[in-house]
């Protein structure tokens, strides 16, 4: 079985790409390629994963301006020549797209050579790749009911998200409460900028809170000096560029400040309270859809960063933080949205329609 993954430029892509690969090539015995540009992560990550990987040229259509449009334009019958040229000489049996910018010419190239092609989509609203190609596909995998209109054959699957943070128990009553917050690998300027000037009066509020927040690599000395300059008590906050023990921190955890990307499967399936700040920039708006969607199941309260002042995230913040009921409530929200078995379900999804193909 030959299968060929495309797409990628930030985590949210990539990383769920790299898990399906490894389904595929371990649980399934699948020779995997990978289609990727040169400015995404996937140039690091897929070949530290064992991977080989294709390098196509292509950029972006949203959010940019008219010149980096007008260049994409122009580079995208390159970026297909090459993509077709990949399916021909790779001979796949199926075709993921996983979104990002090399999965559109991929997509195309293999709905154009009659290759079956899955799409893979985490988030409510899909990407402009996904949107193109979604009633061409043979079959897709999203996260969300509500996105299923989007897609020919589309299976609610949920998203690849590992087992430990499914096993993350319920956090024991009487414990000291916490407070996370996480943005991704980069952090969130705008908690950079806004927690450590209400953190003193946070912690003031909620006897005994601690506070462990990710704020990225390059934006870690500021961040961790601006909390020093507000006078915090060093011994109840941690600033840390990355968090590589997400489990162990969803456990410790009674509320997650936190944009709403990938991180809303892995909030689900920790059964964690969340306060979600869609980051306004995301193409189609995508952050703001999920929370929504998180917000309707009862898992998390949504704040929009236009609204966000530092006197409001602290009211938020205290509010959510002194109701322990309320807490308890959107746990089990939260929890309840949370999809096992996603990456197993996607793999047999992949393989049984390469085993068609075959």
């Amino acid at each position: 079985m030959r299968v060929l993954i495309a797409g990628g430029g930030t985590g949210g892509h990539v990383i769920p790409a790299l898990a399906i690969g490894r389904e595929l090539r371990d649980a399934h015995g699948a020779e995997v390629r990978f289609v990727g540009t040169a400015r995404g992560l996937e140039t690091r990550l897929v070949p530290e994963a064992g991977f080989p990987l294709e390098l196509i040229r292509v950029g972006q259509l949203k959010n940019v301006s008219v010149m980096t449009k007008l260049r994409t334009v122009a580079d995208l019958p390159l970026g297909m020549v090459r993509c077709v040229e990949l399916v021909r000489s790779f001979r796949p049996d199926v075709v993921v797209g996983v979104g990002g910018y090399a999965s559109g010419p991929a997509m195309m190239a293999a709905i154009l050579l009659r290759v079956p092609t899955v799409a893979y989509e985490p988030n409510a609203a899909p990407g402009l790749a996904n949107r193109l190609v979604g009633k061409h596909v043979k079959a897709a995998a999203v996260n969300f009911p509500e996105t299923a209109g989007y897609f020919r054959n589309a299976v609610v699957t949920g998203v690849p998200v590992r087992e430990a943070i499914f096993a993350v128990p319920d956090r024991a009553l009487g414990a000291e409460p916490r407070l996370l917050i996480t943005a991704g690998s980069n952090g969130a300027k705008i908690f950079n900028e806004t927690m450590p000037q209400i953190a003193a009066r946070l912690l003031e509020r909620v006897p005994g809170l601690t506070i462990v927040h990710q704020s990225g690599e390059k934006a870690l000395p500021a961040t961790a000096e601006a909390y020093r300059n507000a006078g915090v008590d060093e011994g109840r906050v941690k600033v840390t560029a990355f968090l590589s023990d997400m489990p162990e921190q969803y456990a410790a955890a009674d509320l997650v400040l936190a944009r709403a990307g990938s991180t809303v499967a892995e909030l689900a399936a920790a059964g964690k309270p969340a306060l979600l700040v869609p980051l306004p920039t995301a193409a189609d708006d995508h952050q703001r859809k999920n929370a929504e969607l998180v917000v309707k199941g009862g898992g998390a309260e949504m704040l929009l960063q236009a609204e966000l002042t530092p006197e409001v995230l602290l009211e938020r913040l205290t509010g959510l933080l002194t109701d322990g009921e309320r807490l308890r409530t959107m746990s089990a929200a939260a929890r309840a949205m949370g999809k096992p078995g996603a990456l197993e379900k996607i793999g047999q999804m992949v393989a049984g329609i390469a085993g068609k193909q075959r």
